[in-house]
């Protein structure tokens, strides 16, 4: 098959050893994203098979329409949101999901919130310029950091992530309090967490919250400037979930405000971030670009199963397919 793998930014994919699965097909590997929908019908229409890299790329119905030769989209990890699985449906192309793993994002979740608590990061790049023990030349800024131990550790979505890094925060001896569904909260009591009283409390009380949610249409926007300004003045807000999640700009005002006082994100709404955006401008953000599983046994992991899942196709034998209805309208 001729297949492309889209957005590869580090050219990781051909040192990965799972890459030799895709012997005897002819790979191309992108490793930055076209821009708007004439330029990336162009970059796709020879292509069979499409192997997409989380949600990097967008395929909606105008541009599925525009690809003739594509049979077969292999997903790393599973779909949300940014395939028109009807669409593709109608238009005959299968859509094979993969699996993922809780581990990476979890651990980086928790990286964030120590680099953040302890302002590793400005100590560091001042250690460069010669500033011993300096968090930063504007003595507002220059305070002290602080341990995890005693205060509270908020999260909102209490699923395989979210419950990894309650256990995080508990062994860094943290009250951990959640806040969710009713299923969430009282699994989380069952797991010796704690459960809101409401969802002011929640934004209230935590001294760290973070973000564990699915991005879907009742969860998009869900985190509100109101909720934001209920934080504590020294809290920190993590997102290391869906940048969708937090209402349009409410971070940014809310932050200006100085509640929360501070911000350790992983996601945004645009994605690679402009060095121009607001929030890197912020000297109380900590932002990293998305690398929530971009690390070596992650891309493994998500990468052999989507290119099983080709391999399969190819020979006959389609795996992990989301829409199985193509068939009835398959090329």
């Amino acid at each position: 098959m001729k297949i492309a793998i889209l957005d590869d930014y580090q050219n990781a994919t051909p040192s990965l050893s799972c890459y030799q699965l895709l012997d005897g097909h002819e790979v191309k590997v992108f490793n930055n994203s076209a821009r708007g929908l004439g330029q990336l019908a162009i970059r796709l229409a020879p292509f069979e098979a499409l192997v997409l890299i989380r949600e990097r790329t967008a395929l909606n119905r105008a541009i599925l329409s525009k690809l003739p030769n594509l049979k077969l989209i292999s997903q790393t990890g599973k779909l949300s949101g940014h395939v028109d699985v009807a669409a593709a449906t109608e238009l005959g192309i299968a859509i094979a999901e993969g699996i993922g793993s809780p581990t990476a994002p979890s651990e980086l979740t928790w990286a964030l919130i120590m680099a953040a608590a302890r302002k590793i990061v400005p100590y560091a790049n001042n250690l460069k310029d010669g500033l011993w023990q300096t968090a930063s030349v504007n003595p507002q800024l220059n305070g002290l950091g602080y341990v995890l131990k005693g205060r509270t550790l908020g999260i909102w979505g209490y699923g395989k992530i979210g419950q990894t890094v309650a256990a995080y925060g508990r062994a860094f001896g943290m009250r951990v309090m959640v806040w969710g569904s009713e299923a969430s909260r009282n699994k989380a009591l069952a797991d010796g967490c704690i459960a809101a009283a409401s969802r002011e409390a929640f934004f209230a009380e935590a001294d760290v919250l973070s973000l564990h949610l699915r991005l879907n249409d009742a969860t998009r926007g869900i985190v509100s400037g109101d909720d934001l300004a209920r934080m504590k003045r020294d809290a920190l807000f993590v997102n290391t979930s869906r940048a969708e999640l937090v209402q349009t700009d409410a971070l940014e005002q809310a932050l200006t405000k100085g509640r929360p006082g501070y911000a350790a994100l992983d996601v945004f709404t645009s994605e690679p971030l402009s060095a121009d955006h607001p929030l890197l401008r912020m000297p109380t953000v900590l932002a990293t670009p998305h690398l929530g599983y971009v690390e070596q046994d992650s891309y493994e992991l998500y990468f052999r199963h989507a290119f099983q899942n080709v391999v399969d196709f190819a020979n006959g034998q389609p795996s992990g397919i989301n829409n199985p209805d193509y068939v009835a309208h398959a090329r």
